[in-house]
């Protein structure tokens, strides 16, 4: 199966920070999996991480190389997928503004993601624009490279949906040039942070690093939240809400006797350091092997800097083909 005959995704990250544990159950393990079977382009939002970091563009372009560094350590190819710098692809600046002009602003701020995040955020009334529209610019992300597939969370298909009705009234009011885009659903649930309370996050101070080392993943597994009711080990303890247990189910391989330590949890004699002391393994199994591998790749930033300058440049090459076309469109291709 050659590249143009694959069928195409989009998908990426906001260089905000160094990626954690959810990002790669939640993404950057399948990401891997689907360099294969799809062409894969894999956008770094530093114009999205903007919205709400305008006032410390250092923190964005600090994290650009980090989260390279976090998708070459996880496994994702340069020769397989295409990793590139969202704000060095003009083309799909141009593309949010021609698509802002088909977007209402109460369509724009009846967005339920949208909402939730100047909730979460307290923006109120004072919300910047770019944050209002970002829907809009990632629409142009996706279909500036004619995806047919993004993968998301449940909370993002709202993401999708507008992306689509973008595509269908630029479709209707100019030429046929966008494809309907589908969700690329996650069976893996959304990891909750080692404090129980809300998503990873490493604002939060819930998350463990893909870079941490041996003893601070220790120290998070020791910090997680438990039963707080099971005070001693003879003490029974309920399994639901309790992180720990959430983690194993997610990654340790014998499910047979994760089944079997629930069952003495629940009965009583089973003590939650015997629990995190196995968590902290399994981790350190999962986490070592990348945390070396991005070691390594950080000794030469020059060949980070080159994978990016190359794929961003493909980018360029096949955002350029779309505008192309959406000029020719809209008949503001001036001078041919």
């Amino acid at each position: 199966m050659t590249a143009f005959s694959k069928k195409i995704i989009l998908t990426g990250d906001r260089p905000t920070g160094k990626l954690h544990l959810g990002h790669y159950v939640g993404s950057l393990a399948n990401r891997v999996k689907l360099q294969d079977e799809y062409q894969q382009f894999i956008i770094i939002a530093d114009m999205q991480a903007l919205t709400d970091n305008a006032e410390n563009p250092e923190k964005v372009r600090d994290n650009i190389i980090e989260v390279a560094l976090d998708y070459l350590a996880a496994g994702i190819d340069p020769e397989r997928s295409t990793i590139f710098i969202q704000s060095l692809v003009p083309e799909l600046a141009e593309l949010t503004m021609y698509f802002m002009n088909l977007v209402t602003l109460a369509r724009a701020e009846r967005n339920p993601t949208v909402k939730d995040e100047m909730k979460q955020k307290g923006f109120g009334a004072d919300v910047p624009m770019g944050f209002l529209a970002y829907p809009i610019s990632q629409a142009a992300d996706i279909l500036a490279f004619k995806a047919n597939l993004v993968p998301v969370g449940n909370d993002q298909e709202p993401m999708i949906e507008q992306t689509n009705e973008i595509a269908e009234k630029f479709n209707r009011i100019y030429a046929p040039i966008f494809p309907e885009v589908k969700s690329l659903i996650s069976e893996t649930p959304r990891l909750i942070g080692t404090d129980g309370k809300a998503k990873m996050s490493k604002s939060l101070g819930n998350a463990i690093l893909l870079s941490d080392n041996d003893d601070a993943i220790a120290k998070k597994v020791t910090d997680m939240y438990t039963d707080p009711n099971h005070i001693r080990v003879s003490d029974p303890g309920t399994v639901k809400g309790n992180v720990v247990f959430t983690y194993l189910d997610l990654f340790d391989p014998d499910k047979a006797e994760i089944k079997k330590l629930k069952e003495r949890y629940r009965e009583g004699g089973l003590g939650d350091v015997v629990l995190k002391k196995r968590l902290t393994e399994i981790l350190r199994s999962i986490i070592g092997p990348m945390r070396e591998r991005r070691n390594e790749l950080a000794k030469d930033p020059d060949a980070i800097r080159k994978i990016l300058k190359e794929g961003t440049e493909r980018a360029r090459a096949t955002t350029a083909a779309t505008l192309h076309d959406v000029r020719n469109a809209m008949k503001i291709d001036y001078f041919g």
